[in-house]
């Protein structure tokens, strides 16, 4: 080997290291954005669409597809606007602008890191578990990358899967992606914050601003885990009432609330017999469904992610 190669090998085993100068200069830039984020999130009360953002980047994974990144996932793709103008993604434009400052005060982060980083400030901000999150994905890097429609869960039929059924249609879109039924239930308690808007998908009345929201979306009804008041934007309809406080409220909320979202893909929930028995276990203890959601969340943000280094790296 020429002792060009040789110097070239070195540049790109250094730069892999595991505490190479370039992990350590990203985890301490990891850490400041982190701390910037909390501080954005918490006067902003954007938690949910943040959240929606990162699930909507990897929930496109397909682990039948061995390539990258046709396998799609969390590989920051969503920020082009070829995926944002997907039906399932509407309203998303706004979350993509909420992180650009980030991306432009910390441009050592990649986009795909960037979004995930920022969904689990949320919902630690919310009130919910730390992820055990690592970072070090790398972004796609053309509109040509991104998935094709038609990957995300939809909320009534007809379903795009073609399946019957919601509980069918739950299991067609997870386990494509690898989880179980479990892990089903355990990541739609995210519902227990955020809203649905007449303006995005189009399952609810109730729109944009206070007059068009709930009792619990008008702007006056306090969200917040801390008992702060604040909503960001008004309007909408939740699924719970205090739809910015990440708890199990969710799984509380589904029966007799004609006030609260409780679309087929969550009432069957309550109905299958093996969702339903995972359903009744986080109904009766958040700490489980705390454990089990934190676990389920961390899985998701790296489906299809390619990592550089290959172990991550984490803050």
């Amino acid at each position: 080997m020429s002792s060009k190669s040789n110097e070239r090998l070195n540049v790109v085993v250094n730069h892999l290291s595991p505490e190479s100068e370039y992990v350590v200069n990203y985890r301490k830039e990891l850490r400041l954005c982190e701390a910037d984020l909390r501080k954005y999130i918490d006067e902003a009360n954007c938690n949910p669409i943040l959240v929606r953002l990162a699930w909507h980047d990897s929930g496109t994974y397909n682990k039948n597809i061995a390539s990258w990144p046709e396998c799609g996932g969390a590989n920051g793709s969503i920020r082009f606007n070829t995926e944002l103008e997907h039906k399932a993604n509407a309203g998303l434009l706004k979350a993509v602008n909420i992180l650009k400052p980030f991306k432009t005060k910390y441009p050592v982060i990649s986009w795909a890191d960037l979004i995930q980083l920022a969904s689990a400030v949320a919902i630690e901000m919310s009130g919910g578990p730390r992820i055990p999150m690592r970072y070090g994905r790398v972004d796609v890097t053309s509109e040509k990358q991104c998935p094709p429609e038609g990957n995300l869960p939809d909320a009534f039929p007809p379903f795009g899967d073609g399946a019957k059924d919601a509980a069918t249609h739950l299991r067609n879109v997870f386990h494509r992606m690898g989880f179980d039924d479990r892990e089903i239930v355990a990541l739609s308690g995210a519902h227990t914050i955020g809203r649905a808007f007449k303006e995005r998908s189009g399952t609810v009345e109730e729109g944009y601003g206070a007059k068009a929201g709930t009792e619990y979306t008008n702007g006056e009804f306090i969200a917040r885990p801390d008992s702060k008041s604040g909503v960001g934007m008004p309007g909408g309809r939740s699924w719970t009432k205090k739809w910015l406080s990440f708890d199990n409220e969710y799984y509380s909320q589904q029966a007799g609330q004609p006030k609260l979202n409780a679309f087929p893909t969550d009432q069957t929930l309550t109905q299958d017999p093996v969702f339903k028995s995972h359903f009744e276990r986080y109904a009766t203890n958040q700490k489980t469904f705390f454990a089990e959601y934190a676990v389920a969340h961390m899985k998701l943000s790296e489906l299809g992610s390619k990592f550089e280094p290959a172990q991550g790296i984490y803050i």
